[in-house]
């Protein structure tokens, strides 16, 4: 019998081994899939944490916030002629205006105003007799602005210095040539202060007061003994013209002892430079604000009625 042929199973060999540059894209491929993995699994963590859906669209840009508006000053005005007292009463309407309006508690107060100004050293020049007095005369007449923390000695601090100021403008050398002080050009020019009412009459009056006083003739200004009996609208009686008081300038000779008002810089220096004529009277020509000046004693009365 023939026997069939024989047939050898195939042997298995060992495998294929892949190349070097396969390996290395392998890994590459692998490393860049599993950078990609991770950054999806950050973003996605963030948009978690942030409490931001992932399909939200993006917030909008932030701005930097506004600063809010600084406080808006107050202020307090002084007129031109007011006396240290009327300033003080000034002083406590424009706090009691700003706490009911503004809402607002200002520092300044009328009493430490009035105490303030009642004994201090003058400013400047002033000052050179070393004699502390009231500020009468120096508080200058502006408009101010505080705020609610402006104590009451700051609000006098810049009304000296608004006098120093304005002083600076005051040119002494004629009243120098007529011996007349720093002191006594300021006591005119609050006089003047009082008196005038057209700015173009101050140099007028200051020219009666200097006439006057050159001739030893009394001044005759009531404003001073108004100021002595502390009210501008008080009615003089006979008595009162008559009495030997420090402010009467009608039985007394000269200036009156201090300052009565606070003047601004116009009567400051018609003060230092008064008008080149010779008028000895002047008498206010009805409410119209201008006076009618003359060197004739009968003129003056025939213009007063």
């Amino acid at each position: 019998m023939v026997e069939p042929p024989r047939v050898t199973p195939p042997v298995r060999g060992r495998p294929r081994r892949p190349t070097t540059r396969r390996v290395v894209v392998r890994r590459v491929v692998a490393l860049v899939a599993l950078l990609a993995a991770l950054a999806v699994a950050a973003w996605l963590a963030s948009l978690a944490v942030n409490g931001v859906a992932a399909d939200d669209p993006p917030p909008p840009p932030t701005t930097t916030a506004t600063a809010a508006p600084a406080a808006k000053p107050l202020r307090i005005v002084f007129p031109e002629g007011y006396t240290r007292k009327e300033m003080g009463a000034r002083v406590a309407a424009v706090r009691k205006i700003a706490r009911e309006k503004r809402k607002v508690d200002p520092k300044i107060r009328q009493p430490q105003y009035l105490a303030l100004t009642e004994r201090s050293r003058l400013p400047g020049q002033f000052a050179e007799d070393g004699k502390t007095r009231d500020l009468e005369g120096f508080l200058f007449p502006a408009t101010y602005d505080f705020t609610a923390k402006t104590t009451t000695r700051q609000l006098v601090e810049k009304q000296l210095t608004a006098f120093r100021k304005a002083w600076k403008q005051v040119d002494m050398g004629y009243a120098k040539s007529k011996n007349l002080t720093p002191y006594d050009v300021l006591t005119i020019a609050s006089m003047i202060e009082r008196e005038a009412r057209v700015d173009s009459e101050r140099k007028l009056i200051a020219a009666v007061i200097y006439n006057r006083l050159h001739l030893h003739m009394p001044l005759g200004i009531d404003a001073t003994l108004l100021y002595e009996q502390g009210s501008w609208t008080h009615k003089l009686t006979v008595s009162e013209l008559a009495a030997h008081t420090p402010y009467n300038t009608r039985v007394n000779l000269g200036l009156p002892p201090t300052p009565i008002c606070n003047p601004g810089l116009a009567s400051l220096q018609a003060a230092a430079h008064p008008a080149s004529v010779d008028y000895l009277y002047y008498v206010a020509k009805g409410d119209s604000g201008h006076h009618y000046f003359t060197n004739n004693y009968q003129d003056f009365l025939n213009h007063a009625g």
